[in-house]
């Protein structure tokens, strides 16, 4: 039976590359959110012509939602004769900017050899065909299922994810009374399943002083320096503590099994001037300096603790810094998500990996969120993980790029978790 079902996925090697193809040629760039009617609309002809029932959302309300760009989803689902579980296949269609550094067209499908090149290739959209061919296959194969299979195409997980599996999941459409599986084909490489990420926090802190002429400055009071204290006091204080601390989860790569902080930006003083401005610089004292910090933290950490943490930096530099003073403003946060090795879709795609490649999968967790946070927190469906095609260092990069084996092979690896859930 899976001999057979790998075969027939097999034979689609042309209409998986074509796919691929298809769906890269549809610039869905975030931001600002370019396209994602035209993609949705896309998948729904494809997939209302194979028996799926579709289901176009807007995420109305939702951050990033707007007439000009409304933050369009698809949602489709084909029941099977028999009554049975759903497993879901749920991919982000949006793609990061392209960024310099191509050799290929970012949103040609370029093809070359084995690979499938452009923009959201890898990250993730050979992961959604690969679901596509997958389901189908399946289908074809086995008309006489039981339960449901579903594919859905979602917005803006590369800006968070709100408006497109956080607005799903809030509306009920993760509800474990509706769908029991779920596999969310990032690419994580197509021998390993990733069980979770680790959580976020991100925040703005600002220093204050105020403005004085700049050759007085001891009339005023230099935020940028106050910035600089905080500077120092995360460098002496904060970045060694961190560095002490370490997972049990199998967050990839090494680097990622400790807690880290980037410092995504910093501004103070005087706003910098358009690039065709040929003045020169007023002479002020600056009265703000602001950050934005971005706080990567683990399993065995807590959110409260993670902002204390900053919180008490900042009051200490507060209580023994003349005229220091500081607001901080939270942007967002993602508690870390970790499924269990022994839940029924790890343990199923799992053998379906040992079949299709011959070997164990490995076990990972992502140094980064991924929409599992919200079918996990918001949806309460425990039973996800991330598998599927592609390298996961290529996403974002130019020249990104996702292998037609590799597409093929996780797609036999999704056909064989089908039939290993669905056929009773």
């Amino acid at each position: 039976m899976t001999s057979r079902l790998d075969q027939r996925i097999e034979d689609q090697r042309d209409a998986l590359v074509a796919l691929t193809q298809d769906l890269i040629r549809i610039p869905t760039l975030n931001p600002p959110g370019r396209h994602y009617r035209d993609i949705c609309e896309y998948l729904d002809t494809r997939l209302t012509a194979h028996g799926f029932d579709c289901k176009l959302v807007r995420a109305k309300g939702a951050p990033g939602d707007s007439d000009t760009y409304p933050r369009w989803n698809i949602v489709a689902r084909r029941e099977g004769p028999k009554q049975g579980e759903c497993v879901h296949f749920n991919s982000h269609h949006d793609v990061v900017e392209v960024g310099k550094g191509w050799t290929k067209d970012p949103f040609g499908g370029t093809v070359e050899e084995d690979r499938v090149y452009g923009r959201g290739a890898c990250d993730m959209k050979g992961g959604l065909a690969a679901s596509i061919i997958a389901a189908e296959a399946f289908i074809q194969e086995h008309p006489d299922f039981a339960g449901a299979v579903e594919i859905s195409a979602t917005a803006d997980e590369e800006s968070g994810g709100y408006g497109g599996v956080a607005y799903l999941a809030e509306q009920g459409w993760f509800a474990p009374s509706r769908v029991q599986h779920v596999i969310i084909p990032e690419p994580l490489n197509k021998d390993r399943i990733c069980l979770g990420h680790r959580g976020g926090w991100w925040a703005e802190i600002e220093t204050k002083g105020e403005i004085a002429h700049g050759s007085m400055p001891f009339l005023g009071d230099c935020a940028v320096r106050h910035m600089g204290a905080v500077l120092e006091a995360f460098e002496a204080q904060l970045f060694p503590a961190m560095q002490a601390r370490h997972t049990d989860m199998p967050v990839v790569p090494d680097g990622a099994r400790q807690s880290t902080m980037n410092i995504n930006s910093i501004h103070g003083g005087q706003p910098e001037q358009a690039d065709d401005y040929t003045g020169l610089p007023a002479h002020c004292v600056p009265d703000s300096c602001r950050i934005v910090i971005d706080r990567r933290f683990l399993i065995e950490e807590t959110l409260d603790g993670v902002r204390e943490e900053v919180i008490a930096l900042l009051d200490d530099l507060k209580a023994r810094r003349p005229n220091f003073d500081y607001e901080i403003r939270e942007l967002n946060h993602v508690v870390p998500s970790m499924t269990d090795r022994d839940a029924p879709i790890v343990t199923t795609v799992a053998q379906a990996i040992r079949d299709v490649l011959g070997q164990d999968p490995s076990y990972v967790a992502s140094p980064g969120s991924y929409d599992q946070k919200h079918i996990d927190r918001i949806g309460t469906l425990k039973n996800c993980i991330a598998y599927g095609p592609g390298v996961l260092e290529l996403a974002h990069k130019p020249d990104e790029w996702v292998g037609i084996r590799d597409m093929l092979d996780s797609a036999q690896v999704m056909g064989r978790s089908l039939e290993a859930l669905l056929l009773k």
